[in-house]
């Protein structure tokens, strides 16, 4: 019998088949051309399977993936929060899949009405005036969000303003985004208590200056309450604020980041309103202006006259980010979520995602190092393990997760702590789920100290056990190939 937990490629059997293909019957005037010596004369190594034993692999490897669906995931709203079944029902409705972007516009009314349905409750929700959908993701629309904090100043021939603002608690995206938009990068330290450093961000501020970058709350899950005092500053200095929407998840239907002072906005509706995120997509950014900068965003953009809708690209547009409309069903999985909430009950999801995460907070501080006392938002974040006398680290503790079910948080980020352990429950998750992961990282804390060796060790009760990373990194199994070489080192040696 075979033994369907280890690799396909270790299934494979010599002179097993899963096909069986006939002469080829077909008249020569269809088939291939004669590629001569382009043809591949060597016979290429793949695993020999029947077909019941590839869709047994398959089937089991997918039932050994780990998904919101199947357990606790901490890493919250920035990868994996539960979205409703039902958007993923009506973004799946044909009208929606089987509609091509170059069709005219009056036979695909319902999916533009549903892009200026949506762009205006974005609008309404971040305090913006208008907004694009057509960025792919989260760092896309940095991207165009600088894009059109640059052509603003180019617009006014203020040429000497090329530096952005990023604070050392940013996400890693801004500083690169604001590069890929040809922008200098000016980081500025946190204070003690994880706030932006406002006499360091005065010291910077000249002319110079394009505009700041920064999410609040912060990747600390803290809201900065000198936010206000922060635009003032940027603003008298003549450069513009950049919300990084990536923790909007803490704030919706509470606070608007408009009423805060910003000028520019990315929303992650993958992240907030709804996609499955695991696996790195799909996702969409969609950008958000103040009314002074609406004729910049990109193009293709929708207008309505008399409740029709048309496609038209302003003359000042910084241009085309995508090729059309983004990605239309991450969009229209948004609008559903957002219509299922309800302005009401919108207002449930960042007080629910912040009494959860202080929840675990309190629970937690007194077997993790909390470095910065007081309330958070959306998410927490401790510096390892409080008893670090046994050595026991962060990653060590991911591991040690997987033996009791759970996928492990976000580790070593935020960078301003060694042994960052964020973990950020969403609102979706109720108060057993809570308690019973509060009691594993309990557990986990006390063997740490008083056994551990089986959290070094860790995980034990995994397909796959504790791998040697570095050599995995520089000796990836990729291809049957790979696996061929190295397995054949390893008899030689033995």
């Amino acid at each position: 019998m075979l033994n369907y937990d280890r690799l396909v490629f270790e299934q494979s059997v010599k002179g097993r088949k899963g096909y069986s293909l006939l002469n080829n019957t077909y008249p020569s005037k269809y088939q291939m051309a004669d590629l001569g010596a382009k043809l591949r004369l060597k016979t290429v190594p793949l695993p020999e399977l029947s077909e019941l034993d590839v869709v047994r692999h398959y089937t089991l490897l997918s039932q050994k993936n780990f998904g919101v669906e199947t357990g606790f995931y901490p890493l919250g709203s920035c990868t994996m929060k539960y979205n409703p079944k039902i958007n993923e029902e009506l973004a799946a409705l044909p009208g929606f899949t089987r509609i091509h972007p170059l069709q005219y516009p009056s036979s695909i009314q319902g999916t533009l009405k549903i892009y200026r349905y949506l762009s205006e409750m974005l609008s309404e929700i971040v305090g913006m005036d208008a907004f694009t959908l057509n960025p792919f993701a989260g760092a896309h629309g940095e991207l165009t969000g600088l894009m059109i904090m640059k052509q603003y100043h180019l617009n006014r021939q203020d040429f000497k303003r090329t530096k952005v603002i990023v604070p050392d608690a940013a996400h890693g995206t801004n500083p690169a985004s604001s590069a890929v938009a040809g922008m200098d990068i000016i980081e500025i330290p946190s204070t003690a208590s994880g706030l932006v450093d406002i006499e360091q961000l005065k010291a910077v501020l000249n002319d110079d200056v394009a505009g700041m970058m920064l999410t609040n709350p912060n990747t600390l899950g803290i809201f900065d309450r000198n936010i206000c005092e922060i635009c003032r500053l940027v603003h008298e200095a003549g450069g513009l604020m950049y919300y990084d929407g990536a923790n909007l998840n803490a704030l919706l239907g509470q606070a608007r980041p408009g009423d805060m002072g910003f000028d520019i906005v990315h929303v992650n509706l993958h992240k907030t309103f709804s996609t499955p995120h695991g696996g790195g997509g799909p996702g969409s950014g969609p950008v958000g202006v103040k009314k002074k900068l609406a004729h910049l965003l990109p193009g293709p953009q929708v207008k309505e006259t008399d409740g029709f809708c048309y496609i038209e690209t302003s003359a000042e547009s910084i241009g085309r980010v995508s090729g059309f409309f983004g990605n239309t069903l991450v969009w229209i999985r948004a609008y559903a979520y957002i219509l299922t909430l309800g302005k009401e009950n919108i207002k449930q999801v960042g007080e629910l995602a912040t009494i959860n995460a202080n929840y675990v907070k309190e629970s937690l501080k007194d077997d993790y190092l909390l470095p910065i006392e007081g309330p958070c938002m959306h998410e927490c974040v401790f510096d390892g393990l409080l008893d670090k006398s046994t050595n026991v680290t962060t990653l060590d503790i991911a591991k040690r997760l997987l033996d009791f079910g759970y996928h492990a948080p976000t580790i070593y980020f935020p960078l301003l702590f060694h042994q960052s352990i964020m973990i950020e429950p969403t609102e979706t998750e109720s108060k057993q789920t809570l308690d019973d992961f509060i009691a594993v990282m309990k557990t986990v804390a006390k063997e740490a100290k008083e056994h551990p060796d089986i959290v070094k060790e860790a995980p034990h009760a995994t397909l796959v056990s504790r791998i040697d990373e570095v050599y995995a990194a520089k000796k990836m199994i990729l291809t049957y190939q790979d696996y061929l070489e190295e397995n054949a080192k390893i008899n030689e040696v033995k």
